[in-house]
């Protein structure tokens, strides 16, 4: 199972990443919004894990940009 985890708190995001990692899960990490966007539109993520405070664009623009995308499908 593949996760995205966007977050830009460095200790959180490789926490969450050391432990899915362990879990057998397939992880990847974006530390700002507009980055971690472009990988959950480029790649199939099972799972999202979503910080609301991010630099660039915020946690509720990525959220809305991937409904807004998903929906149009």
């Amino acid at each position: 199972m593949r996760v995205l985890i966007i977050e830009d708190e460095e200790k959180t995001a490789d926490y969450l990443h050391r432990g899915l990692t362990e879990q057998g899960y397939t992880v990847d990490v974006a530390r700002e919004g507009v980055e971690g966007l472009h990988l959950a539109l480029e790649n199939d993520y099972a799972v999202i894990v979503l910080d609301v405070m991010l630099p660039g664009l915020d946690g509720f623009g990525v959220l809305r940009a991937l409904r807004a995308r998903k929906q149009r499908r």
